[in-house]
């Protein structure tokens, strides 16, 4: 599973709750589209992305077989500190289980340039924070995904999104920490 969150806004902890701490837990891959605010957070939510993926994924490989480590992959964001705006990028490409996926905070993009990035980074999704509103767009040439903020939603939902690999590309869900999935959607990868 990939799991998708943004707009952590905090200053010293995590701030994961619920399902989604659980779904970062259980991650192959944690994607976050920027602001966690301060180094202490990056830190903290580093610390627990696959914390339970290894049990996971060793029940599924069987004994003897090492599991592979999760995968963090995060940009910095409007509100971050020099410190992490050092360790992260503004930009990202990932690709991981035959998906391309495109990140940025989306701050600096609005949906043109955003389409176009998607384009020539060949990617098969787009991922952006910063409207803390949780959303799925499949309008233009690259579906884009805001998971919306799970510890910051302002006037929207609290949310992150769920990402699985299928044979025709993902399905994913937008799910609210207490576990509600308000939205399904897929994607389609060529």
């Amino acid at each position: 599973m990939i799991t998708v969150v943004s707009d952590t806004h905090g200053t010293d902890g995590h701030r994961l709750t619920g399902r989604t701490l659980a779904a970062v837990r259980r991650a192959e891959l944690v994607v976050h589209a920027g602001d966690f605010t301060t180094e202490a957070v990056l830190d903290a939510i580093e610390a627990e992305v696959g914390a339970d993926a290894e049990a996971v994924v060793g029940a599924e490989t069987g004994a003897g077989d090492a599991p592979a480590a999760p995968a963090f992959a995060a940009v910095h964001g409007n509100n971050a500190t020099p410190a992490v705006r050092e360790r992260l990028p503004a930009t990202r490409v990932v690709a991981h289980a035959g998906v391309r996926i495109v990140v940025v905070h989306g701050h600096e993009h609005d949906a043109t340039a955003l389409s176009l990035l998607a384009r020539q980074e060949r990617a098969d999704l787009a991922v952006v924070g910063h409207s803390h509103e949780p959303d799925f767009r499949a309008d233009g040439p690259v579906p884009v995904l805001n998971p919306g903020s799970y510890a910051d939603p302002r006037w929207y939902r609290p949310a992150h999104a769920e990402l699985e690999r299928t044979d025709s590309g993902l399905d994913g869900r937008l799910v609210s920490p207490e576990g509600d999935v308000f939205h399904e959607f897929s994607v389609t990868v060529d």
